[in-house]
């Protein structure tokens, strides 16, 4: 396992967002997050990398308690992952390709030469022309903007990638390469991810492993907040009204 999750739950003030939160994630597998906006998904996500502090539970990663580690400990630790921010989250400054060497400078003592290399060979790996790395984002199309973001992910060689609504804002087409490209980057890297997202036909073609979470306005107190988690064939033969409610809406 290379991340395990044990009875998380995260307040925010006064009101509770996630409640005894369990799962593990196997090395390699990708699992995707799932269920109505305000359950929570996000939350977890950044919980999951320290951008939220959980309020209980325990997070270990490849059985580091990454919350107990000091600031430095804990920086170093995170170039072991990669985050794929909804909008893409790029340096308007920057170009392409300086986004892209960005981690690399920060964490690496490579050389310009070294890091240049590694650059194209990802910009062309997300299926973009090196001709894009002089652009500011500004200049690329809102899916080419996403694949900068994988390739960006993918700089440090991370062991696990955090995608948070990867497909969003995309059209059906552009929909289905960034899918295709997230099977690819799994396959080629053999790297763990986890996506949160609502669109149904991205969580069927890319995770072979599927979480749905409720919100907590909508559960009783003794209700688990993990309503399913199976995979996507047993996602659509569950009895669970809710399931079923979510996934016709969804698509």
């Amino acid at each position: 396992m290379i991340l395990d999750v044990e009875q998380v739950s995260v307040q925010f003030e006064h009101q509770w967002v996630l409640r005894d939160i369990s799962f593990s994630i196997r090395q390699g597998e990708m699992l995707a997050v799932i269920g109505e906006s305000g359950c929570g998904k996000t939350v977890l996500l950044k919980t999951l990398i320290g951008l939220h502090r959980q309020t209980s539970g325990t997070i270990l990663f490849d059985g580091i308690d990454f919350h107990k580690l000091s600031y430095f400990d804990l920086a170093k630790t995170r170039t072991r992952w990669g985050f794929v921010f909804q909008q893409a989250a790029l340096f308007d400054s920057l170009t392409i390709g300086d986004n892209i060497a960005f981690p690399l400078v920060q964490h690496t003592k490579k050389t310009r030469t070294a890091i240049q290399e590694i650059v194209e060979t990802l910009i062309e790996e997300v299926g973009l022309d090196r001709s894009v790395l002089g652009k500011k984002p500004a200049e690329l199309s809102g899916g080419m903007r996403k694949r900068v973001g994988i390739a960006r992910a993918l700089a440090l060689e991370p062991e696990l990638i955090l995608y948070d609504e990867p497909t969003t804002g995309l059209d059906p087409v552009m929909s289905g390469l960034i899918n295709e490209l997230m099977v690819n980057v799994r396959r080629q890297h053999n790297v763990t991810g986890i996506m949160v997202t609502h669109d149904m036909l991205s969580a069927r073609t890319v995770a072979d492993r599927i979480i749905m979470l409720a919100p907590l306005a909508k559960l009783e107190e003794d209700e688990p907040q993990i309503l399913f988690d199976g995979t996507p064939r047993e996602l659509y033969q569950s009895s669970d009204r809710r399931v079923r409610r979510f996934v016709k809406s969804a698509g």
